[in-house]
């Protein structure tokens, strides 16, 4: 390889065949082995060592359909870490796409605006009985006409065995099969933008899973021993070569399939030596690309709560998922305290009222769980720099049990919850089902064998030892198997659900709350005053005052105030303001002079 062509992974079709590139810096020799099909024989064919532990090689003839490995020294067959489809999984040979197969229409798509955004966080393998993307197609029209502007995809990388969360991949540009071939999943893709939808993806940079990964053998240099994850050696963004595997792997999700924005998992995990991080060099590629051409949106997990990361980068938003917001209105709705929640339990109403008006709870306080400081200050952000949630797939599938919160609360403290989370004007995000209180556990599940299965099955019991409930070895015994068949089956959606009481009814409450969102709230928050926000606590009183500029340069000019008051306790409170009512979740029940237990009210008033 000329050392002025720019690195490319993945084969490519060309007018003289495919070429096939692999870096195998530990490698002494790499063969092409192209499976045999429609009467042709099998190919083996000999990669060029070029330069830098990379090998070249151009295969007449072969060309979509085919499918294909590399071996090793002559000693191991390993797929194409940039495989594009892996039918048989991530120890089955690569296939090379047809790119005829699917065409674009010319809708015009330029994505959405994130201040429009609401997010459902959805995974394809029990989103839908069938699991796949077609059957999902089916579902769309009811999540817009519901309020939901996006869609955030579990990753999609191909994984091993059938089922599973997806974090585990290893094969990071392969649309997992069993979901269904990529052309379906640009066929979803499409549907949801026909529908108004966005559509964006959740993807790994901070390990590979423990199956199917053979980079230590050939490729060892993807990988630092100066840092150790829970999957071992940290990957070395450092080294040029890594670091552009995985910014081409952001860019091809959102160049192929059209994606409109990535969620990128455990910030916190990636360790980066280079001169400049990882995620800063990753946003600016996304800007000076497809975010150049249309709205991209980039949505961090970064339990550090570095709030330099955030916030408008050129034209692409930089948002993060806030889990101390999760955390203090779990605290607050459940009463629980075990765990992470006891770093929010001695002041909930205080940390919950901070999110809101400042965006993290923690900003460079003493964390008690590792007796550290954690957080930057992050008032002078946007509110649409935090994604907030009050449930989502690890919330809910690291409980023993897979519990939803409608299972955990009383219904209006479920419903006061829902009305904050839907009407405050940062982000809101559902977990797929919340929005009828969907009853079907979200449970840990994956599909390995033999003596890993049997490591992850002990693993998981034991990881609740701690907590006092499972402190009974039998008691430990009744948590599912996350490789059994039926703990995946079981945290299947039933969309009938929605069609029954109570179902139907918190169904239509999620819709008014959404439409309130698109109506009063989102026209209001572009002007919302960054630093300005301010809360107060009285009781079981939570208020917070957006103050709103009037549009001119003068931002410190705010006209008007977005208020949100919330008695988060089991009997009434007096009112702290009296303001134009928008919405209150009592409706004709409400009273001037104070807030029924649970109740939630929208408002807006002076500054």
């Amino acid at each position: 390889m000329n050392k002025d062509t720019p690195l490319q992974f993945g084969p490519q079709l060309g007018a003289e065949g495919t070429t096939f590139r692999c870096w195998a810096p530990q490698a002494r020799r790499v063969d092409l082995i192209v499976d045999a099909r429609s009467g042709r024989p099998p190919l083996r064919q000999q990669f060029t060592a070029t330069r830098d532990g990379w090998f070249e090689t151009i295969a007449r003839g072969v060309g979509p359909g085919a499918r294909y490995r590399f071996r090793i020294d002559d000693e191991l067959d390993v797929p194409d870490p940039a495989s594009r489809f892996q039918p048989d999984g991530v120890t089955g040979p690569g296939e090379i796409p047809d790119p005829r197969v699917f065409t674009w229409s010319q809708s015009g798509w330029r994505g959405r605006p994130w201040n429009e955004a609401v997010l459902y966080e959805l995974h394809v393998g029990t989103f839908t009985r069938e699991g796949t993307y077609r059957a999902a197609i089916e579902c769309l029209d009811e999540l817009a006409r519901l309020g939901i502007t996006a869609i955030e995809l579990l990753p999609l990388n191909t994984f091993p065995g059938r089922w599973g969360w997806g974090y585990d991949g290893v094969l990071l540009y392969a649309p997992h099969p069993t979901y269904g071939r990529p052309e379906d999943l640009k066929r979803f893709v499409q549907a949801a933008h026909e529908r108004g939808l966005m559509v964006l993806i959740d993807v790994v940079y901070n390990h590979f899973g423990p199956e199917g990964n053979y980079l230590h053998r050939y490729a060892e240099d993807f990988f630092t021993s100066a840092h150790h994850t829970p999957w071992g050696s940290a990957i070395d963004f450092a080294h040029p070569v890594v670091r552009e595997f995985f910014i081409q792997n952001a860019l091809y999700w959102l160049n192929e399939y059209r994606f409109d924005g990535l969620r990128v998992d455990a910030v916190h995990a990636m360790f980066d030596e280079g001169d400049s991080h990882f995620i800063d060099e990753l946003v600016d590629r996304v800007r000076r690309g497809p975010g150049s051409e249309r709205h991209v949106h980039i949505v961090l997990e970064n339990h550090h709560n570095e709030a330099h990361r955030l916030g408008r980068k050129g034209d692409v938003m930089v948002a993060q998922w806030n889990d101390d917001s999760h955390h203090a209105l779990h605290v607050l709705l459940t009463g629980e305290a075990d765990g992470y929640y006891r770093n929010y339990a001695d002041r909930p109403m205080e940390h919950l009222g901070r999110v809101l008006a400042e965006g993290f709870a923690y900003q460079g306080e003493i964390f008690p769980s590792d007796d550290k400081a954690r957080g930057e200050p992050s008032d002078l952000l946007p509110t649409t720099a935090f994604v907030n949630f009050t449930q989502n797939h690890d919330q809910i599938g690291n409980r023993a049990f897979g519990e939803r919160l409608a299972q955990l609360v009383p219904p209006e403290r479920l419903r006061a919850g829902l009305a904050i989370l839907l009407l405050a004007p940062q982000i809101p995000m559902l977990f797929m089902g919340e929005e009828y209180g969907a009853l079907q556990p979200f449970l840990y599940f994956c599909d390995y064998q033999g003596e890993l299965a049997k490591a992850i099955r002990e693993g998981r019991r034991n990881e609740f030892a701690l907590f006092g409930a499972f402190a009974d070895e039998q008691r430990r015994e009744q948590i599912p198997d996350p490789n059994a068949q039926q703990t995946w089956l079981d945290s299947q959606l039933d969309h009938s659900d929605r069609e029954r009481s109570p179902h139907r009814e918190l169904l239509e409450y999620t819709r008014e709350l959404l439409r309130v969102r698109a109506e009063r709230v989102v026209p209001l928050i572009a002007g919302i005053v960054a630093g300005a926000a301010r809360y107060q606590t009285k009781g079981h009183m939570l208020t917070v005052i957006w103050p709103v500029s009037d549009g001119t340069a003068d931002q410190s000019a705010s006209v008007i105030a977005l208020v949100l008051q919330a008695n988060l306790g089991d009997s009434p409170s007096p009112t702290v303001r009296e303001d134009e009512l928008l919405y209150s979740t009592h409706g004709a029940d409400s009273q001037a002079d104070q807030l029924a237990a649970w109740e939630v009210r929208l408002s807006l008033g002076a500054p």
